[in-house]
């Protein structure tokens, strides 16, 4: 009788972690599926059967695409949209590529030159100057074809025009309603284990009444059916509070160690700000590429604080009656800067260079500042230690193609090592690298 019971416990404990581990697969494909809902479709994959930008170089369109977000996105949308300036869909049927060409690259000259279309571009959008560009000509070409191939222009009906046309919808049109089916699914499968759980607790006390009332047990039995567990055993023991004493010590030793470990550290750091600016909605939602706002983040050693001057570029006109845009003006009349509050702050003793690691190696501004363009209010992302950025000199490789001066030495490190040459191999972790 004992061991049939022993027996079903054991079937059933079987049958409830199978259960729990299933929960738990589905609990993973709903959160996959809602945040595919939520973010679309990853990269790589098909969302439309169309072909943008096939009928144009490739090469001219990404070089097109790369001038057109460093310099115009701020104020034109490739399509039809206005945002401060005039939405750019279209506009080489609006006007003439040498027209395009002489407004792009001066247009307060081609309006007082009287030119009637510049004076009507001028009027219609409020008298607001755009600002020159030494650009040549095949650059505002490249621009124009990147507008005209359609890569990054919006369909003129939204997502349900963009599946009438025959395109593959993406995030919510994708998944529809399953997200919230598996939901309740997994909800309803809780309650039944729960259920399930209960009602095995219910039978174990039942039988275990009914075996001590109506039946005689032997010795070994009755140890099964009446086992309890006595914790002032399990307490009293010295080799428990023996293990307990330790592990209370560890824990100390960690937590001491953690906290002067992280003097210094200013990582999670995130400063309530004088004006409420949204790195979300600039640098993400419209896109507006930090080196607009942070003019010197590729060529000098500080990314330098935009002046308010250049807010103005877009707040003359847009979103004026906001109470955060009146401090800029408010600023402004007082002749007095922003006093923003520094949050990522080298100690003196270290050496950093923007423009060495942005222009020179290509880094993003990801990789040290953390997914800035989903940020409200800016944090400090990355912990900036010593330690951290050595890491990092040691693990990233080198891009010497076509630089001529690499050349000695990566027949050098290919002679001595296998491994990459990383920014270690040139002299990367040299201690004046970065201290004077």
């Amino acid at each position: 009788m004992i061991s049939c019971i022993l027996k079903a416990k054991t079937k059933f404990l079987i049958a409830f972690l199978f259960a729990v581990t299933v929960s738990f697969g589905a609990w993973a494909q709903a959160s996959d599926q809602a945040d595919i809902a939520t973010k679309g479709v990853e990269p790589g994959a098909v969302a439309t059967a169309s072909d943008a930008g096939a009928a144009g170089d490739p090469a001219v369109i990404s070089a097109g695409q790369s001038l057109f977000k460093n310099n115009c996105a701020a104020c034109h949308s490739a399509g039809g949209d206005v945002v401060v300036g005039p939405g750019l869909q279209g506009m080489s049927q609006r006007h003439s590529e040498s027209w395009l060409i002489k407004w792009i690259r001066n247009s307060q000259a081609l309006i007082q030159s009287g030119d009637a279309q510049a004076v009507a571009v001028y009027e219609q959008y409020n008298k607001q100057a755009m600002p020159s560009f030494a650009f040549s000509d095949d650059e505002i070409k490249s621009i124009i074809t990147y507008i005209e191939s359609g890569v990054d222009a919006a369909p003129a009906g939204g997502t349900d025009a963009a599946v009438a046309d025959g395109t593959q919808p993406v995030g919510d049109q994708a998944i529809g309603a399953i997200g919230g089916y598996l939901d309740i699914i997994l909800v309803v499968l809780i309650v039944v284990l729960i259920v399930l759980v209960v009602t095995l607790l219910l039978i174990s006390s039942i039988l275990k009444n009914y075996l001590n009332k109506n039946k005689k047990l032997d010795e070994y039995d009755d140890e099964i059916v009446n086992q309890r567990f006595d914790l002032s055993k399990v307490y009293k023991s010295s080799a428990v509070r023996t293990i307990v004493a330790l592990i209370f010590v560890v824990v100390l030793i960690d937590l001491g160690l953690d906290k002067m470990m992280g003097i210094g550290i200013q990582q999670g750091y995130q400063p309530r700000q004088p004006i409420a600016f949204s790195h979300a909605l600039h640098a993400g939602e419209h896109e507006i590429n930090c080196n607009y706002c942070h003019t010197t983040v590729y060529e000098s050693k500080s990314a330098s604080i935009p002046s308010a001057n250049i807010c103005m570029n877009c707040h003359s006109q847009i979103k004026t009656e906001s109470q955060e845009i009146q401090k800029i003006y408010r600023a402004l009349e007082r002749n007095k800067p922003i006093e923003w509050v520094r949050i990522h702050n080298l100690p003196d003793l270290a050496y950093f260079n923007h423009a060495q690691h942005t222009q020179v190696a290509g880094v993003e501004c990801q990789t040290c500042h953390g997914p800035i363009q989903e940020m409200e209010v800016v944090y400090q992302y990355s912990p900036l230690t010593m330690g951290w950025c050595i890491d990092c000199h040691r693990e990233t490789p080198l891009n010497t193609k076509g630089n001529g001066y690499y050349d000695n030495l990566v027949k050098l490190h290919e002679a001595s090592s296998k491994g990459a040459f990383t920014v270690a191999s040139n002299g990367g972790t040299e201690c004046s690298k970065c201290h004077y």
